[in-house]
């Protein structure tokens, strides 16, 4: 039997936190967690496939069923799926956050002329950034509509992860016009800035 963890009406990253927290104290089995909304959604996946455990999701009127199953290392490894894979070695590379949509401190004009310049000139990184995260007013930077947002899709081509601050995109009233990317939060940020080999910020 599953073991249900209702974290519905939670925000993040309550959800993520509470999972990470059951799963760690099972050897095996599954938790099913009970949320509210896409975003929670899509953070548990994210997290449960990061932790090697075998994911389902269902829908029942407004409530999503993430079933995380955590069993031995061959059936955890079974779980993953070739295109989910990473053989990253060891930690995250490059992780770049982005926590203002201007550059610098001065000149909010010169500072909007540099962050284009900044976001358009990742992609002649080598080797590439494994992750990007967006916050504060940075996630206007992925969710409004400029001559960022075509860069920005074309590093996501490339394989470099980009993530926006759920948080930051409520208070913002940005949710529902995300352009680039996926909504995180602060474990998945956290958790990927002490993995990462390095973390550079343009502010």
């Amino acid at each position: 039997m599953n073991t249900v963890l209702d974290c519905r009406g939670l925000a993040c990253p309550q959800p993520v936190l509470r999972a990470k927290e059951l799963l760690d104290s099972l050897a095996q089995g599954a938790v099913e967690v009970l949320v509210d909304n896409e975003a929670a959604q899509s953070n548990l996946e994210r997290f449960g496939k990061s932790q090697g455990c075998a994911v389902e999701i269902r829908a029942s009127e407004n409530t999503r069923h993430i079933t995380l199953s955590k069993g031995p290392l061959g059936d955890a490894a079974k779980a993953v799926a070739p295109e989910d894979y990473r053989c990253d070695l060891p930690g995250n590379g490059l992780v770049i956050v982005v926590p203002a949509d201007t550059m610098g401190r001065g000149s909010e004009a010169l500072g909007g002329v540099l962050m284009r310049a900044y976001i358009k000139t990742i992609k002649h990184l080598s080797p590439l950034p494994a992750k990007i995260f967006f916050y504060n007013a940075g996630v206007k930077i992925t969710a409004t509509e400029s001559d960022l947002i075509a860069p920005l899709r074309e590093l996501a081509d490339l394989g470099v992860e980009i993530y926006s601050c759920g948080t930051c995109l409520d208070f913002f009233n940005l949710k529902d016009t995300l352009l680039v990317g996926k909504s995180t939060n602060m474990f998945e940020i956290m958790d990927a800035m002490a993995q990462a080999h390095k973390v550079v910020s343009p502010y």
